[in-house]
């Protein structure tokens, strides 16, 4: 029993501190000068075991690789996580994704699939929310708006947050012998802002407009003023476009440094819509990602990918990753692995998911 009590004891006190960490006033701080931990496709529900075991016997790299699974996105903020990725697909009449191959594989194998979308959601048009057509298709929400939703219900909650950076990738394109995703469009991409703020208030948004202020442009305003104070966007949350240039231009067109915008783009430094860097790799681009972040960018990197630092329990990457000061670092492990074997799991000192940087 008095070890029962320690525990609770320490939990409590861990509690508290967090709380009082999060809720504790930071005056002359910016927003760029925290550090948040992540988590990268923060959605996905593990691919049912039926269906990995035969995606593995096909190609054991690519299914090892998806071998990771999350927590709701409220759980997830209850830990202390202040970045989320929110990948999503475009589906304006509804139902194309409603069948996916995957059950009708496990079912050739003799098994009984997982009940899957029994509220037909999928039916309804907009945009939805999963990792991969035909087999990585399992989610908390499948429909965006419903993470979205999830989302602002918990930041009107805990409205003294830590900002909250939200990745969307668009996901489109050929996929071998699956399923190909609608294109996204001009209007596909802009069906993303029209779903954020059919949700969001303005007020409740860091949009480039709000970080641009009087500059003539975002990268300007970034460089010479600064992010805004962390204090002033505190309840609030960013959402970045990770995508590629092609994408990136196709958002903007029309929104010259993203004018009227609720997204950030991945745009490289010295192009007017510079502000929010994308550069994954740590331990390759350190020297890159510490000149950024001295320069006044924001910057989201990886801790770990495609399941291979938790295999071997590798720290290298987080360890680079706190020390480029990259803002935002994402990885699979808040908590440890349930699908294999692994004590890898990534935090800061005392358990803590957001601090200010040294």
């Amino acid at each position: 029993m008095a070890s029962k009590n320690k525990i609770g004891v320490l939990f409590f006190v861990t509690f508290f501190s967090l709380v009082s960490f999060n809720e504790k006033k930071q005056d002359g701080v910016k927003m760029n000068q925290i550090q948040v931990i992540g988590s990268h496709n923060s959605y996905k529900i593990a691919i049912e075991k039926p269906l990995w075991d035969y995606l593995y016997q096909k190609d054991s790299a690519g299914a090892k690789s998806l071998q990771y699974s999350h927590i709701p996105l409220e759980a997830q903020l209850d830990l202390g996580l202040r970045n989320l990725e929110m990948d999503v697909l475009y589906d304006p009449k509804g139902g194309y994704y409603s069948n996916p191959k995957g059950l009708t594989i496990v079912k050739t194998l003799g098994k009984k699939p997982l009940e899957f979308d029994p509220e037909k959601k999928l039916a309804q048009p907009g945009l939805k929310m999963f990792h991969i057509p035909d087999i990585d298709f399992r989610s908390h929400y499948l429909l965006f708006k419903e993470g979205l939703q999830a989302l602002k219900k918990w930041s009107d909650e805990h409205q003294n947050h830590f900002p909250i950076f939200i990745l969307i990738n668009a996901k489109d394109g050929n996929s071998q012998n699956l399923k190909a995703p609608l294109p996204f469009t001009k209007e596909a991409l802009e069906s993303i802002d029209s779903e954020i703020r059919s949700v969001f208030d303005a007020s409740q948004l860091i949009t480039p407009d709000l970080v641009r202020g009087d500059f003539a442009t975002l990268e300007e305003a970034i460089l010479k003023k600064g992010w805004p104070d962390l204090e002033s966007v505190r309840g609030k949350i960013l959402f970045v476009l990770d995508e590629n240039e092609i994408k990136n231009n196709r958002y903007m067109d029309g929104h010259p440094s993203l004018k009227n915008c609720v997204l950030f783009i991945n745009a490289k430094e010295g192009t007017p819509e510079a502000a929010f860097r994308i550069v994954n790799n740590p331990v390759k681009d350190f020297n890159y990602i510490k000149e950024l972040v001295a320069k006044g960018y924001m910057v989201r990197t990886r801790a770990d990918d495609g399941t291979t630092e938790a295999r071997a329990n590798d720290y290298t990457k987080f360890e680079k990753a706190k020390a480029s000061g990259a803002q935002v670092i994402s990885t699979d492990y808040y908590i440890p692995s349930t699908l294999f074997k692994s004590s890898y799991k990534v935090s800061f000192d005392n358990n803590r998911f957001e601090r200010i940087k040294k």
